[in-house]
């Protein structure tokens, strides 16, 4: 059965690679009203999430968002399936890494860094795209797949980009392999976290959110800089990566600070461009544990 799914898995992606970007977001405009009118996805964690996240917002305003993060959310979907036929030079031009030299004196030091993002715009691309653009090894922090075939599938498809992928099962282990080889760690900090309590609590977008502790722990371990990369979408198919710096002397900082960073930068994309933001996750399921710190 797994072989017939990923053999099911590479014919759908050999057909959508062969439509051009104009019929690649037709095909994303028939996925959205699925997802939006029809299935209704998530559609109820959706608008609660922004209605918690901008009270001050019209209920006009909210549904107009709402419309406009499933449109961000199929767009996604299906460059994420055509990233797999995408040419190297067609890569580079939809995904501009605009200020590379941000990170090049920890690439001439030989100094790795930690590559910390949202899922805000195409954060799928970004690992495919950034070993073209920027001189360090990138490697990238996933979930492994069940299906072994698909998930080897994905893994050859990162690596001729010069993108290895870790299964986050291993993070010490690849941290403290790649950590003093010149790497690029690519990690996501938004996901809702599995324990409140080993978990870094932030005011985020109005409320105590409780963050991933790992961006935090293994920067601070290996005394990794941490660079967040902000994926402005020009156009359907089209984007613009900015990196900043949060930190470059992470041991110096008090706990929780790199994280507040993080939360810090993140909410001020999000505010600025709420619609490309997945506001499907749960992200506030938890409760806040008694006696716990909230940063900021």
């Amino acid at each position: 059965m797994n072989r017939i799914s990923a053999a099911l898995f590479v014919v759908f992606v050999f057909l959508l690679g062969l439509l051009p970007y104009r019929l690649l977001y037709v095909f994303s405009d028939f996925l959205r009203f699925v997802l939006y009118r029809i299935v209704g996805y998530r559609k109820k964690v959706v608008i609660q999430n922004l209605k918690s996240s901008f009270p001050d917002k019209s209920e006009k305003e909210i549904m107009e968002i709402v419309r406009k993060s499933y449109r961000n959310l199929s767009d996604i979907m299906v460059e994420s399936f055509k990233s797999f036929t995408m040419s190297k030079k067609s890569l580079i031009n939809r995904y501009k890494f605009i200020n590379a030299e941000e990170i090049a004196p920890f690439e001439s030091a030989g100094r790795s860094v930690i590559l910390a993002a949202g899922h805000h715009g195409n954060w799928e691309w970004s690992s495919v795209s950034a070993g073209l653009q920027l001189k360090s090894q990138m490697v990238g922090l996933y979930k492994p797949l069940s299906n072994k075939y698909i998930d080897a599938l994905i893994k050859k498809s990162r690596g001729r980009t010069n993108t290895t992928l870790a299964s986050i099962y291993e993070t010490q282990k690849t941290f403290n392999y790649y950590s003093d080889k010149g790497a690029a760690f690519m990690m996501a900090g938004d996901q809702n976290p599995g324990n409140p309590r080993k978990s870094i609590w932030v005011n985020f977008l109005g409320r105590p959110t409780a963050f991933l502790n790992g961006i935090e722990r293994y920067a601070v371990k290996h005394d990794l800089p941490v660079v967040f990369g902000d994926a402005r979408r020009l156009g359907r198919g089209r984007y613009e990566i900015t990196l900043t710096t949060l930190c470059d002397n992470p041991r110096e900082l008090p706990k929780g600070e790199i994280t507040r960073l993080y939360a810090k930068k993140l909410e001020e994309i999000i505010y600025e461009r709420p619609e490309n933001w997945l506001w499907s996750h749960k992200r506030w399921k938890m409760t806040l544990p008694e006696n716990t710190e909230v940063i900021g």
